[in-house]
């Protein structure tokens, strides 16, 4: 058994003390505080939506997903969803494929890979973002083919794509969380999705706006939302309106939306089917559209802290929440019995020591 020692993050708030753990966390023994002083010990982050990193596309195969599982591990990511792009039905297939292969490897030193989130194929074609151009309509045949192929938890689609629910009804029945991104859809038909429990794909990026006349996706996520995911890279959205977000939707959390250009100098990678040019720490195509993020969770953990989060409740919207989006109550937490994913940060918030199922990793 090894031990902690520091400002521990657990479910109830800060514990001064320290934790013990093996596979799991097995003791956690110390005194509340709400003056933390590092080192801050932290849940591992969760990343529900994660194309790439260290220069490797998920999209290309079960190695470019250890690729970037470490180099993800490395910037305190444990476990993620690996994330799909827009693509023919052939490669959504070889894709899922090789997140089955994902989910049943031991890495060392790599996030556990939790199952697929497709972003796609289904999404408007005339809001598709830095997403490849084969948006097709909703198919409810093939969505049961591919969930047969691996363990799909997330699923981004526009629902005007399907106007007969078919299949959102489908992938809830099978346990899959749906959200709805890449959508022109109205006030009306998004928040009557939100109320039957879908969530939202990189809030505000990629669908209708907020507006007071007119109002769309983005609108009704405010006013309905139970969850969300945002990109704190303060490029995708600014930081006003995260705080905004974050008054109006208890469950909103962070992901990275990262590319293959995670992690790597500047210079040109794949995404899915499209190329990508990383430069002054986003990624974008030749038109300037943003695609994806170069952004790795302990830096979202920072950015959410110099807008005005506390430490503990950034630490949450990375960790906690995406995981109970998920039903995965046994990561993204500290207490005793918890999976002993765990971080270590130092008073600059860097991290110092990365914990995956109790095993150590160097960072």
């Amino acid at each position: 058994m090894e031990t902690l020692r520091g400002s521990v993050l657990t479910e109830s708030g800060w514990i001064a003390g320290e934790l013990g753990f093996a596979h799991r966390v097995d003791r956690i023994e110390g005194q509340p505080t709400e003056t933390p002083e590092p080192p801050f010990v932290l849940p591992g982050f969760v990343d529900l939506h994660v194309h790439g990193g260290g220069g490797a596309d998920m999209m290309a195969g079960v190695e470019a997903i250890r690729t970037a599982a470490q180099l993800h591990a490395r910037h305190g990511t444990t476990a993620m969803l690996a994330t799909s792009v827009t693509a023919p039905f052939a490669e959504i297939e070889s894709f899922l494929g090789a997140v089955g292969s994902a989910m049943a490897a031991d890495w060392p030193g790599a996030a556990r890979v939790l199952g697929a989130h497709l972003e796609g194929p289904f999404l408007n074609p005339d809001k598709l973002g830095a997403q490849p151009d084969f948006a097709v309509a909703a198919d409810v045949d093939a969505l049961r083919r591919w969930l047969t192929l691996a363990p799909v938890r997330v699923m981004t689609l526009a629902p005007e794509m399907g106007p007969d629910d078919q299949v959102i009804a489908a992938a809830q029945a099978a346990g899959v969380r749906v959200q709805l991104g890449h959508s022109l859809c109205d006030y009306a038909r998004a928040a009557a999705c939100l109320q039957a429990g879908c969530g939202v794909t990189h809030l505000f990026n990629a669908m209708s706006p907020a507006a007071h006349r007119g109002n769309g996706l983005a609108g009704a996520a405010l006013a309905h939302a139970d969850y969300a995911e945002i990109i704190p890279d303060l490029l995708h959205v600014e930081p006003g309106a995260i705080l905004a977000a974050r008054r109006a939707i208890p469950g909103l959390y962070g992901v990275t939306d990262a590319t293959a250009g995670a992690g790597m100098p500047d210079g040109m990678f794949r995404l899915g089917a499209q190329h990508v040019h990383k430069a002054e720490g986003a990624m974008r195509l030749a038109d300037g559209t943003l695609a994806g993020s170069a952004l790795t969770m302990d830096q979202a953990l920072r950015n959410l802290v110099s807008i005005g989060l506390p430490l503990a409740e950034a630490a949450a919207r990375l960790a906690t929440l995406p995981a109970d989006w998920i039903g995965r109550t046994d990561i993204g937490r500290i207490r005793v019995g918890a999976a002993a994913d765990l971080l270590v940060l130092d008073g600059a918030l860097d991290l110092t020591r990365v914990y995956i199922c109790g095993q150590p990793l160097p960072v």
